[in-house]
């Protein structure tokens, strides 16, 4: 089977930057997605269409088509009780916020009593990404995964 808009993916990846590795699923299990439903960047999705299983992929996304160039003036003061992730927060750390957007992973620079200094640039943005993907296997979407617009784990829906 093809890969196209609607099919459930499954497949390893490394994700790079230059000779770093950033990120790999190989020590766990693939990663799953939803073709065509904006579960994964846009770019490793358009280089997943055709392909089917055991292919291998390579790509390489700029900035632009990943998380974006830095904004340099994408700093914000925030109440420290807003943060998610621990309770001791020190600069470099990663933490998450609610913001109209939805959630948002935002970079600690400066730690005071009651606010934290934030970057709210994403922590991959300005990077040159390159992703070794391996498909795993290949299949329809269930009308329910169609519906919801993502996919569901073994045993079907696990949230209302």
């Amino acid at each position: 089977m093809l890969i196209s808009n609607n099919s459930v993916v499954e497949f390893h990846y490394v994700m790079s930057e230059g000779a770093t590795e950033i990120e790999s699923s190989h020590s766990g299990e693939p990663m799953t997605i939803l073709i065509g439903h904006n579960n994964m960047l846009a770019g490793v999705e358009s280089a997943l269409l055709g392909k089917t299983n055991a292919d291998k992929v390579e790509v390489s996304l700029t900035p632009v088509q990943a998380y974006g160039e830095i904004q340099p003036d994408a700093f914000q003061r925030i109440p420290i009780k807003h943060l998610h992730g621990t309770r001791k927060w020190l600069p470099g750390m990663t933490a998450t916020v609610e913001s109209n957007q939805g959630r948002k992973q935002v970079t600690i620079v400066k730690v005071g009593r009651f606010n934290v200094d934030c970057d709210m640039n994403h922590p991959l943005a300005g990077k040159t990404l390159s992703f070794a993907i391996e498909i795993v296997s290949v299949r329809d979407a269930s009308s329910d995964e169609l519906g919801h617009g993502h996919v569901h784990g073994k045993g079907g829906v696990q949230h209302d």
